[in-house]
């Protein structure tokens, strides 16, 4: 075999190799998101406070996301994926450590911080690097890979730090030694992957200018998917932030790896279903998630009101299917509509709505609960996101592309 042959048969296996190595670094990144989800009800215990600050440090971590995703929401377009993305590694690695050692409260916001921003970074280069490595540029397939691997890092999180805190020792420290060695596993495995970035396509100025990057030829039709991702990250986020203090308070559920597996249930449905609905077109998509929105947020409400598991298992495998139709019909959309030279920015852009999605709502719960009471503030945030899908439902039905 001459060697141009022997190069041409092995590209397809390294960029397979490549595609699964990205893939792998997006999960654990954005497991590592989630692995606080049943501790939070511990550092509440061993650092004394309340509700409304448990859901700041949850929100934290946007900071850290919209700093990442508008500051620097270009930068792999700029130097490049895999320097990008190694500098993600590092600064989760930084976090990973801060939550280890945590001595108080102040330790957990910055950690929180830190690992928002190492995930922004990781999630606009990850996506664009993935859309980029796959051998047919199918954005499609790529759409549904990231969808998948970002689920799936989400559903490990709650389960793995659930069952550690429960039945192991160190409760509040072994799973962050766990993210800590896959994280230098999947640092070794981004290293050396494949650049994508050519230096005739990178740009040549250095521009960290935050703005929003949205061509005007596709804003109409990015305003659907913008607002299914908020929809669908507020819902996401109220699980991850306050579904442990719902199974305590309401239905007197207190065992750690309950609220990890429930938590853990959500995302692994999402993944299944992302996986099944793959030939599905993503406007379809989309706007099924929406539609799925609806019925997800009157289950959650009324198993909050009648104390009831049964109920709430349910509404979680409702909100489950949304979210995963929701999340990668509008990815699809978003790379669909992409122009190649401004795909990491619009996707950032993408996440960016997302992310404030996943945290001002949750905070408005928090600061109402100490208002209103529990009840009455998970009925406000079900009628807040539920007049978002409809809203969204509209705009998506009449702009946004087939595909």
């Amino acid at each position: 075999m001459t060697t141009a042959a022997r190069l041409t048969s092995e590209r397809p296996f390294a960029e397979a190799r490549g595609t699964g190595s990205v893939a792998a670094m997006v999960a654990l990144m954005f497991m590592g998101s989630t692995l606080l989800t049943p501790l939070y009800s511990m550092y509440r215990q061993s650092f004394h406070f309340s509700a409304i600050v448990l859901t700041l440090i949850y929100s934290a971590y946007v900071v850290g996301n919209l700093g990442a995703l508008l500051v620097f929401g270009r930068l792999s377009d700029q130097i490049g994926r895999r320097p990008v993305t190694l500098l993600a590694v590092a600064l989760a690695v930084v976090a990973t450590v801060l939550f280890l050692l945590a001595a108080g409260t102040s330790w957990l916001f910055v950690a929180r911080i830190i690992s928002g921003f190492a995930v922004g970074l990781a999630s606009g280069a990850g996506a664009a690097w993935i859309a980029e490595l796959d051998p047919a540029h199918d954005r499609g397939r790529a759409a549904l890979l990231v969808t998948s691997t970002n689920f799936a890092g989400l559903a490990l999180g709650p389960l793995v730090s659930g069952f550690l805190a429960q039945y192991a020792p160190w409760p509040l420290r072994l799973s962050f030694v766990v993210q800590l060695a896959g994280l230098f596993v999947v640092g070794a495995l981004v290293w050396g992957t494949h650049e994508t970035v050519t230096r005739d396509s990178r740009r040549s100025q250095l521009n960290l200018r935050p703005r929003l990057g949205v061509p005007r030829a596709i804003l109409l039709e990015f305003t659907a998917p913008a607002v299914t991702v908020f929809g669908t990250m507020a819902l996401i986020g109220f699980y991850a932030a306050l579904l442990p203090s719902l199974l305590a308070e309401r239905l007197h559920r207190t065992n750690h790896a309950v609220g990890g597996t429930l938590v853990f249930w959500l995302f692994a449905v999402a993944v299944v279903v992302v996986l099944l609905s793959r030939r599905l077109a993503s406007r379809t998509a989309m706007l099924a998630g929406l539609v799925l929105l609806l019925p997800s947020l009157a289950l959650l409400e009324l198993a909050e009101w009648l104390r009831s598991m049964p109920i709430l298992l349910g509404g979680t495998t409702v909100a489950g299917v949304a979210s995963a139709l929701g999340y990668r019909g509008g990815l699809q959309v978003i790379n669909t509509i992409s122009p190649d030279d401004r795909r990491a920015e619009i996707v950032s852009t993408y996440y960016v709505a997302g992310f404030v999605g996943n945290s001002l709502p949750v905070v408005g719960v928090g600061i109402l609960s100490g208002a209103v009471g529990s009840v009455a503030a998970g009925a406000i945030f079900a009628i807040t996101i539920g007049a978002f899908a409809v809203a969204a439902l509209v705009v998506g039905a009449r702009y946004a592309r087939a595909g």
